[in-house]
């Protein structure tokens, strides 16, 4: 009879619509750990080879460091409620939960959009995970082929109403082989909010393993021409990784005094 129950409550469990690990309770005091998943076959192949969507979860907070021409920039990132602070030489972006704000260190305008920029480079960063957000849909599509491999393509859109550009796409495209995601397409929508037919591509590579997580080194962008990359654009460096399973305290992303909010 137990083995009948169990039979049917897992039965009940693979057709769950949402990844989730679940207490089942038999006749005795014995509980089983169940995890079920929503994702693709695919996708699923490709969180595992970077470490896996449960050890991910576990994460609270991300940080890293950019090194740039003009000095480095560091972006730390709760990770549940995606509050950001960005750390650059002259300005320090913020979001704490509900606004964006910016305090400019020096006279030196800003010259990018902060609501636009607060979150971008922590999306780019941690790919393939940030691909495995509720309100997702994926689909299959045409492999892209770049230096006579094929990689496989699994195309990302967003159900309405899902975050600040839900009219974005992405292509993630992944090794056949090792399935680490190795390519991003990517549309931009913040500014028209409307869907765009204009593709960019990013190259994924050396690999680095922090806690368990297999993240890159290096993101490299592409010239773009017909909608595929053809040629070395310009790539940034990734030092400084720091992933914990402490949330950081609210108060580090609270609009200073001299901070404005952006509008």
């Amino acid at each position: 009879m137990k083995n009948v129950l169990y039979t049917l409550v897992l039965g009940l469990v693979l057709i769950s619509c949402k990844e989730e690990k679940k207490t089942i309770e038999g006749y005795s005091d014995e509980k089983l750990d169940v995890t079920t998943s929503i994702y693709p076959a695919n996708i699923a192949k490709v969180f595992d080879a970077h470490g896996g969507v449960d050890v991910w979860n576990a994460m609270q907070s991300l940080e890293f460091t950019m090194k740039k021409p003009d000095g480095d920039e560091v972006t730390l990132t709760n990770l549940k409620s995606r509050e950001s602070l960005i750390n650059m030489p002259n300005h320090t972006i913020g979001y704490d939960g509900k606004m964006v704000w910016l305090n400019s260190k020096t006279e030196e305008a800003y010259k990018g959009n902060p609501k636009f920029y607060y979150n971008l480079m922590f999306y780019f960063y941690a790919m393939p995970f940030i691909l495995a957000d509720d309100g997702i849909i994926y689909e299959n599509v045409e492999a892209l082929t770049f230096d006579g491999v094929k990689y496989p393509g699994i195309k990302i859109s967003y159900e309405s109403g899902v975050g600040e550009s839900p009219e974005d796409e992405y292509i993630l495209y992944y090794n056949p082989e090792t399935y680490k995601m190795e390519w991003l397409g990517y549309t931009v929508t913040y500014f028209s909010k409307e869907k765009s037919k204009k593709w960019s591509f990013i190259k994924y590579s050396n690999w680095q393993t922090v806690k368990g997580l297999v993240l890159p080194e290096t993101l490299t962008w592409y010239k773009v021409e017909d909608n595929l990359p053809v040629e070395v654009r310009n790539d940034l460096k990734f030092a400084d990784i720091k992933l914990s399973k402490t949330k950081a305290k609210a108060k580090r992303f609270t609009k200073p005094e001299t901070g404005k909010i952006a509008e």
